[in-house]
């Protein structure tokens, strides 16, 4: 499995730093959907699912997570804590994610507006189809 990371261009000065997200530009896909992930709790597990269409884009803009890939033939354990760098997720890729950090917010980019037909809930399902 290939890991695609963004390098995301920081501009800043004595006032602070501040990173522009442009579609086409540095996310190599139309935005149509941002969320964000904060004040997750310690031990918690999210995700658990993979898209048949979606491409999404993560940054942890603000601490830290780790996100576990799989695409049914390897699995990648990732650590994110740079909020100038931005992981990709293709579509057929299984995430999970967890140990989050107290201040942990993780945002989101997607390419498509949320669809619930589009998710893969099962893990065994998932894997019939990727196989």
């Amino acid at each position: 499995m290939r890991i695609h990371f963004l390098q995301l261009q920081t501009h800043g000065d004595d006032r602070g730093a501040l990173i522009a997200l442009e579609q086409g530009k540095n996310i190599p896909f139309d935005i149509k959907r941002v969320y964000y992930m904060f004040n997750t709790g310690h031990g918690v597990r999210r995700g658990f699912h993979a898209h048949k269409a979606l491409k999404q884009v993560a940054i942890a803009v603000r601490g830290s997570c780790r996100f576990l890939l799989d695409d049914g033939q390897e699995k990648i354990d990732i650590l994110l804590d740079n909020p100038s760098q931005g992981l990709l997720i293709e579509s057929f890729v299984w995430r999970e994610i967890y140990d989050f950090s107290e201040e942990c917010v993780l945002m989101v980019l997607a390419d498509k507006l949320y669809d619930e037909s589009d998710y893969i809930r099962d893990y065994s399902e998932f894997k019939a189809q990727v196989s």
